[in-house]
Protein backbone atom coordinates (compact mmCIF):
# COMPACT_ATOMS: atom_id res chain seq x y z
CA UNK A 1 0.00 0.00 0.00
CA UNK A 2 2.81 2.62 0.69
CA UNK A 3 4.43 1.81 -2.31
CA UNK A 4 0.98 2.35 -4.23
CA UNK A 5 0.63 5.89 -2.14
CA UNK A 6 4.55 6.91 -2.82
CA UNK A 7 3.65 6.64 -6.76
CA UNK A 8 0.72 9.21 -5.99
CA UNK A 9 3.49 11.28 -3.80
CA UNK A 10 4.60 13.39 -7.09
CA UNK A 11 0.95 14.25 -8.08
CA UNK A 12 -0.09 15.14 -4.37
CA UNK A 13 2.95 17.76 -4.81
CA UNK A 14 2.15 19.02 -7.46
CA UNK A 15 -1.38 19.49 -6.80
CA UNK A 16 -0.46 21.66 -3.62
CA UNK A 17 1.87 23.36 -5.47
CA UNK A 18 -0.52 24.64 -8.34
CA UNK A 19 -3.39 25.42 -5.48
CA UNK A 20 -0.24 27.64 -3.19
CA UNK A 21 0.50 29.78 -6.72
CA UNK A 22 -3.34 29.93 -7.31
CA UNK A 23 -3.89 30.92 -4.13
CA UNK A 24 -0.91 33.79 -4.25
CA UNK A 25 -2.30 34.78 -7.42
CA UNK A 26 -5.61 35.69 -5.83
CA UNK A 27 -3.96 37.49 -2.86
CA UNK A 28 -1.19 39.38 -4.72
CA UNK A 29 -3.87 41.78 -6.68
CA UNK A 30 -4.86 43.06 -3.04
CA UNK A 31 -1.46 43.54 -2.04
CA UNK A 32 -0.41 45.34 -4.52
CA UNK A 33 -3.25 47.45 -5.39
CA UNK A 34 -3.49 50.96 -6.30
CA UNK A 35 -4.48 52.51 -2.81
CA UNK A 36 -4.86 56.15 -3.30
CA UNK A 37 -6.81 56.35 -6.49
CA UNK A 38 -5.52 59.06 -8.71
CA UNK A 39 -7.27 60.09 -12.98
CA UNK A 40 -4.15 59.12 -13.48
CA UNK A 41 -3.38 56.01 -12.20
CA UNK A 42 -6.52 54.76 -12.59
CA UNK A 43 -6.76 55.83 -16.40
CA UNK A 44 -7.27 52.80 -19.20
CA UNK A 45 -3.66 52.86 -20.86
CA UNK A 46 -2.33 50.46 -23.84
CA UNK A 47 -0.07 50.30 -26.51
CA UNK A 48 2.07 53.46 -25.53
CA UNK A 49 -1.20 55.84 -26.00
CA UNK A 50 -4.70 56.69 -24.12
CA UNK A 51 -7.29 55.04 -25.27
CA UNK A 52 -9.55 57.36 -27.66
CA UNK A 53 -12.97 55.52 -28.48
CA UNK A 54 -15.18 53.08 -26.63
CA UNK A 55 -15.07 49.44 -27.16
CA UNK A 56 -17.79 48.96 -30.24
CA UNK A 57 -15.36 51.43 -32.56
CA UNK A 58 -13.95 49.43 -36.21
CA UNK A 59 -10.73 47.67 -35.63
CA UNK A 60 -7.98 47.28 -38.47
CA UNK A 61 -8.10 44.04 -40.39
CA UNK A 62 -4.39 43.65 -39.67
CA UNK A 63 -5.14 43.18 -36.11
CA UNK A 64 -7.26 39.73 -37.20
CA UNK A 65 -4.55 39.06 -39.81
CA UNK A 66 -1.99 39.10 -37.37
CA UNK A 67 -3.41 37.34 -34.68
CA UNK A 68 -4.61 34.76 -37.08
CA UNK A 69 -0.80 34.32 -38.46
CA UNK A 70 0.31 33.85 -35.37
CA UNK A 71 -1.83 31.08 -34.04
CA UNK A 72 -1.22 29.02 -37.69
CA UNK A 73 2.88 29.42 -36.60
CA UNK A 74 1.78 28.57 -32.75
CA UNK A 75 0.24 25.76 -33.89
CA UNK A 76 3.01 24.15 -36.14
CA UNK A 77 5.74 24.74 -33.18
CA UNK A 78 2.86 22.45 -31.15
CA UNK A 79 3.45 20.12 -33.61
CA UNK A 80 7.41 19.58 -33.58
CA UNK A 81 7.79 19.19 -29.78
CA UNK A 82 6.24 15.85 -30.36
CA UNK A 83 7.45 15.48 -33.05
CA UNK A 84 11.10 15.93 -31.85
CA UNK A 85 10.17 13.83 -28.67
CA UNK A 86 9.45 10.73 -30.50
CA UNK A 87 11.29 11.16 -33.48
CA UNK A 88 13.48 7.77 -33.07
CA UNK A 89 10.00 6.46 -32.99
CA UNK A 90 8.85 7.51 -36.26
CA UNK A 91 11.30 7.14 -38.66
CA UNK A 92 11.54 7.62 -42.46
CA UNK A 93 8.00 7.98 -42.47
CA UNK A 94 7.10 10.38 -39.61
CA UNK A 95 10.32 12.41 -40.75
CA UNK A 96 9.39 12.86 -44.29
CA UNK A 97 6.07 13.47 -43.14
CA UNK A 98 6.92 16.68 -40.77
CA UNK A 99 9.35 17.81 -43.78
CA UNK A 100 6.45 18.13 -46.34
CA UNK A 101 4.37 20.02 -43.66
CA UNK A 102 7.01 22.64 -42.81
CA UNK A 103 7.54 23.12 -46.60
CA UNK A 104 3.69 23.59 -47.37
CA UNK A 105 3.97 25.96 -43.99
CA UNK A 106 6.81 27.43 -45.54
CA UNK A 107 5.60 28.11 -49.02
CA UNK A 108 2.89 29.89 -47.27
CA UNK A 109 4.59 32.28 -45.28
CA UNK A 110 6.93 33.40 -48.30
CA UNK A 111 3.22 33.75 -50.12
CA UNK A 112 1.72 36.00 -46.78
CA UNK A 113 5.66 37.94 -47.16
CA UNK A 114 5.51 38.14 -51.17
CA UNK A 115 1.51 39.24 -50.40
CA UNK A 116 2.53 42.09 -47.57
CA UNK A 117 0.46 40.70 -45.35
CA UNK A 118 3.25 41.23 -42.58
CA UNK A 119 3.64 44.76 -43.73
CA UNK A 120 2.38 47.34 -41.72
CA UNK A 121 2.26 50.67 -43.51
Amino acid sequence: MTELLSNYLPIVIFIALSALIGGALLVAPFLVAVKRPDPEKVSAFEAGFDAFSDARMKVDVRFYLVAILFIIFDLEVAFLFPWAVAFRDVGWFGFWSMMIFLGVLTIGFIYEWRKGALEWD
